[in-house]
């Protein structure tokens, strides 16, 4: 993906607050240029002068959360923690922490993730495989694995936990609501707690 504007302006900030507000309650098919551009309160113009099109937009948008996605987790990241399932504690807090701060990053992720328009399905799975793959990263890195008992494939508990956090994100795609969030978390942890119980030697 490209990056086709370097948003500082009020009023580019304007439009892309709204246009992740806009995609995340509507999805990509649905969201309408003037739906955005009524939202920010600027010209209808607007969005073909600084991206060219509603998809170079939408792109833009995903590459510009997957990087504040990133760049969180790069500030935050303790590597000293060497457990897996507090590595996972670990992550998620750093994750909650930033859609805390942007509930609009949010909200456009999850409906992002639930997008198969055919317009931009291949350039979200490619965005999706490099998640994935930055994501794998983050949870092996410096991990003591000597602690799973010898039969526990740990490549499937992590496919778990991405599961659950699709299963995470579709339940909130409706809208932010940090108070279920942090609900969801909690009992993430708690199963986390029970699966170290009984995948650690």
């Amino acid at each position: 993906m490209g990056v086709y504007a370097n948003p500082h302006a009020e009023k580019q900030e304007s439009l892309i607050n709204a246009a992740l507000n806009v995609f995340g309650r509507n999805g990509y098919k649905k969201a309408s240029i003037a739906d955005i551009t009524d939202e920010a309160g600027i010209a209808k113009g607007t969005i073909n002068y600084y991206f060219g099109s509603k998809k170079n937009l939408y792109l833009y948008l995903a590459e510009m959360c997957g990087k504040s996605m990133a760049e969180s987790m790069e500030q935050n990241y303790d590597s000293s923690i060497t457990d897996f399932f507090d590595n996972i504690k670990m992550m998620t807090n750093i994750k909650i922490t930033l859609i805390k701060n942007h509930p609009a990053i949010f909200n456009f992720l999850a409906s992002l993730y639930m997008e198969d328009d055919p317009e931009v399905k291949t350039e979200i799975q490619e965005f999706m495989a490099n998640s994935l793959a930055l994501r794998e990263r983050w949870v092996f890195a410096d991990i003591d694995m000597s602690k799973f008992k010898d039969d526990v494939d740990t490549k499937l508990i992590n496919k778990l936990l991405v599961w659950a956090g699709e299963g995470m994100g579709n339940s909130m795609k409706q809208g932010f609501n940090i108070g279920e969030i942090e609900k969801n978390m909690y009992e993430l942890f708690a199963c986390l707690d029970i699966m170290k119980k009984y995948f650690y030697k």
